[in-house]
């Protein structure tokens, strides 16, 4: 449900994230695009280069924040994305690829639910964990070596047994705490969760938590002690890896090129990222702690925004939510919002994280085009030459009063009729048609004449113009045809050949 595109690739460029945004936004499916080399399947050629570019950077630990990237869409449609690409890397700190997040970051529920996952994994390792069993003797030699303890290590029961514990199992490093807790438990003093590292037969570490226990004969005496111990190798990378996943996702929404905040189940923020701060002018100091709704909204959107964070906090979540925000010095931000419940590790609610866009140029641009419109739209109406437009049809779209005027047809019998078929002479259809077809395929005609006959019978002489008419994204939506009656200018014009033929 994110708001933003987000995706991933490996170390050679094959997707492994394709979220719905991206899906939406672009036309291709998650199961389109899985497997997939991104650069070469859904970047343009021209800038391939670019993002291989990022993308390798980042595939060596090197991080882009807000790089623009174009991408094309399915059906043709040009996008622009914010991007941060960020390194991925396994338990261990291997780089195994590059995730890219736009600008709308609310994939943050999805992360949270791996990290959910990730802890819920650890416990499970813990609680079925089976235990290594060791035991040495007065001398710190091996008397007890468990098959859980061969497995792990790399040394059967028969290499192990008779040696000393230390000199030969542990890494020189570690010894001298080794010998420490071994000699304290041998006079009686046991050590609980001590984390023991033992070396493998192919020298690799494993991470033992040990409970170090004293051993006794029946009389009582010493004789040794036992070690029972968890094997906490996987469950360490796995702690690492979810650090590192919660580290991220602090970076990523710190980073992120949208306004986030958080609240608690009192309202109070408790997020407030760089952005928010940059775009609102209050710094994350004295947002944090402070009322949202009472603090940073106007009185008279106080009551909706409270009721969306309200249904959030009640597990029902928001999406596209348009309210304004009012920075330190009273200017009036549009913020488009996804409003999404918080849970803690018990499902339990503990607040909203908001996530938003800031669409005030947007919303300037849009009223400004809806101006040019109006102002196009008056201009082709009122104008003192006959204007018509047809689709990719060849249907009526535009006719104005200068065409209705001329030919004696108003606007409501030509509109979404065929111009051609119904309007152009028998004896002219094939060359109108190869005017209006090139000017739809971005071949534009100049000064072509025309004869035109009207509703009562007059024939019009129009010296035509026409023009490809594109939508904001560049695509052929139809054409326009501007024209001049030349009507009067061309019998003057024969009038004037005549006499001189006379002369």
């Amino acid at each position: 449900s994110a708001n933003a595109p987000i995706f991933g690739v490996d170390l050679e460029g094959m997707v492994t994230e394709w979220n719905k945004m991206a899906a939406d936004l672009l036309g291709y499916t998650k199961s389109e695009t899985m497997g997939k080399n991104l650069v070469e399947n859904f970047i343009q050629r021209e800038n391939q280069s670019s993002v291989s570019q990022v993308l390798s950077k980042a595939l060596s630990g090197q991080e882009t924040a807000n790089y623009e990237l174009p991408l094309l869409s399915k059906h043709g449609e040009r996008y622009t994305v914010l991007l941060n690409a960020t390194t991925r890397r396994d338990g261990k700190g291997q780089i195994t690829g590059v995730v890219g997040v736009g600008q709308d970051i609310t994939e943050l529920n999805q992360v949270m639910a791996q990290s959910k996952s990730v802890a819920d994994d650890l416990t499970q390792l813990i609680e079925t964990a089976n235990a290594p069993i060791f035991g040495i003797d007065p001398e710190g030699k091996i008397s007890e070596w468990n098959k859980k303890t061969a497995e792990i290590t790399g040394f059967s029961k028969e290499e192990a047994l008779g040696k000393k514990l230390v000199s030969n199992f542990i890494h020189l490093d570690y010894r001298e705490s080794v010998s420490n807790v071994l000699k304290q438990a041998l006079e009686g003093v046991e050590s609980s969760n001590y984390e023991l590292p033992l070396f493998t037969k192919g020298g690799m570490q494993r991470d033992i938590l040990l409970n170090a226990t004293t051993r006794r004969s029946a009389a009582g005496n010493i004789i040794g002690v036992v070690g029972v111990g968890q094997d906490i190798t996987e469950l360490k990378q796995a702690s690492e890896r979810a650090q590192r996943i919660a580290d991220d996702l602090t970076r990523l929404i710190e980073t992120a090129n949208a306004p986030i905040f958080g609240i608690d189940t009192q309202g109070k923020v408790s997020e407030w990222n760089a952005k928010a701060s940059s775009l609102l002018g209050y710094s994350k100091e004295e947002a944090v702690g402070q009322h949202l709704v009472q603090r940073f909204i106007k009185e008279e959107y106080k009551a909706s925004v409270d009721d969306v964070l309200s249904s959030a906090l009640a597990g029902k979540e928001r999406a596209n939510f348009e309210f304004p925000m009012f920075t330190k010095n009273g200017k009036r931000l549009d913020i488009l919002l996804n409003a999404t419940t918080r849970r803690g590790p018990n499902e339990e609610v503990i607040g909203v994280i908001g996530v938003g866009q800031d669409i005030t140029k947007i919303r300037e641009i849009t009223s400004e085009q809806y101006r040019v419109a109006d102002d196009l739209s008056r201009l082709i109406e009122s104008a003192n030459a006959p204007i018509f437009g047809v689709d990719l049809q060849g249907m009526v779209t535009e006719w104005n009063r200068k065409a209705a005027g001329m030919l004696g047809l108003p606007k409501s019998e030509t509109i979404g009729r065929n111009l051609v078929t119904n309007f152009i002479q028998p004896e002219n259809r094939t060359s109108v048609s190869q005017v209006l077809l090139k000017a739809l395929a971005g071949e534009e005609t100049a000064n072509f004449e025309l004869t035109l006959l009207s509703k009562h019978g007059e024939r019009y002489k129009v010296l035509l113009n026409a023009t490809t008419r594109r939508d904001a994204k560049g695509n052929i939506t139809g054409v326009v045809g501007v024209g001049q009656d030349i009507t009067e200018l061309n019998q003057v014009l024969a009038e004037s050949k005549r006499v001189a033929d006379d002369l």
